[in-house]
């Protein structure tokens, strides 16, 4: 076996491509059919999923073409590079604060899909700190433990699927995906915006290239890691669709969730599914959250490097469990993490194209 796979501060391929994977496979999957519903009928919104994906494919081809330039070097030397220290400083801080915001929301919505199926006697704070405590244990060691938990805790999570997707088979009625082609391109269009949201994540990788030991093999890795939630998405939503139809669908809260609801197991060895369901969801909402929470750490500690991992931890923390507590209800957290999701698109995919159009105008490389 390679030396790397045993090293303390490197990682290899498969740790790319399970990272990727597992950021984005998360909270979205279990929203993502009903908000393609809300403006595709009946099976139409496939293609709002392929649109999205390949739109999301290519941006991630540039930001493995980015990474792959300046190998072992994280956003903000990058943008030290290509520019100057001044805008890497400015741009590495607004990452963080973005990264920030996005552990908040995964947190409260862990919280809130935690209280609906798991724990409906929980208040929500404390379903949402205990989370937090269990986020910070995690981020408290190096980041690439973290990195190799994926490794472990992913198939546990695509194996849960696909058992969800195989007991649902039953419940699939043809008549729920027909007729084909039948919504406008405008909310083709709509929908296609919410399938992009849904793939938001594998911008991490602009600060865990610095940890990647083969960086030649980058654009393959965020390639298959982003194309493994692409095809999840795919199958989950005709099951959804074929199971729940789209009018029943875009008035349930969480359709992929109530699969599980369906599900029942000969011999009553499992009385609640869903129950077992989210248990295991939420090793991949636990996950998504803390490779959140260190790309903070890392872009705040490029910046500042002689303040200590704790210390931030410390500081962030309580900062991250008050800006969770702010959504008083479902539209307003929805309405948080839409604005969550612009700011991702543009650290996602504009500003890695951006970067990479300067890098080339300037003949800037990396020390690769």
């Amino acid at each position: 076996m390679k030396t790397f796979e045993y090293g303390d501060n490197e990682i290899g391929s498969k740790e790319v491509t399970l990272g990727i994977a597992s950021m984005v496979i998360g909270f979205g999957i279990l929203v993502l059919p009903r908000t393609i519903v809300s403006t595709t009928k009946s099976i139409d919104g496939l293609i709002s999923i392929a649109f999205g994906g390949m739109l999301v494919l290519f941006f991630t081809w540039v930001l493995g073409k980015l990474t792959t330039q300046f190998p072992k070097q994280n956003l903000y030397d990058v943008v030290c590079l290509i520019i100057n220290k001044k805008a890497a400083t400015i741009i590495t801080i607004l990452f963080a604060l973005y990264a920030m915001l996005f552990v908040s929301y995964e947190m409260r919505g862990t919280a809130d899909i935690s209280k609906l199926y798991l724990f409906d006697n929980t208040p929500i704070e404390v379903i949402c700190f205990t989370f937090l405590l269990v986020v910070i244990y995690a981020v408290s060691g190096p980041s690439v433990v973290l990195l190799r938990l994926n490794l472990m805790f992913l198939p546990i999570v695509l194996l849960i699927l696909a058992v969800l997707i195989l007991l649902n088979i039953n419940f699939f009625e043809v008549k729920n995906v027909r007729p084909f082609f039948v919504t406008e391109w405008s909310g083709i269009f709509k929908a296609t915006k919410e399938t992009v949201f849904s793939f938001l994540g594998f911008e991490i990788f602009l600060f865990y290239n610095m940890f990647m030991n083969e960086p030649n093999k980058m654009v393959k890795s965020v390639m298959i890691g982003i194309s493994i939630p692409l095809l999840l998405y795919i199958i989950v939503f005709i099951i959804v669709i074929g199971v729940f139809s789209t009018d029943v669908t875009e008035n349930l809260l969480y359709p992929t969730a109530e699969l599980a609801r369906l599900v029942e197991i000969p011999g009553g060895f499992f009385e609640r599914f869903e129950s077992l369901f989210f248990t295991i969801w939420v090793m991949t909402l636990f996950t998504t959250a803390a490779m959140a929470y260190d790309i903070t750490l890392l872009a705040l500690n490029a910046v500042f490097k002689k303040v200590k991992r704790m210390t931030l931890i410390f500081i962030l923390s309580p900062i991250m469990f008050i800006i969770a507590m702010v959504p008083q209800n479902v539209l307003e957290l929805a309405i948080f993490g839409e604005l969550i999701s612009y700011i991702g698109i543009g650290f996602g995919m504009f500003f890695p194209v951006l970067l990479l159009l300067i890098a080339k105008l300037r003949g800037v490389k990396g020390n690769g």
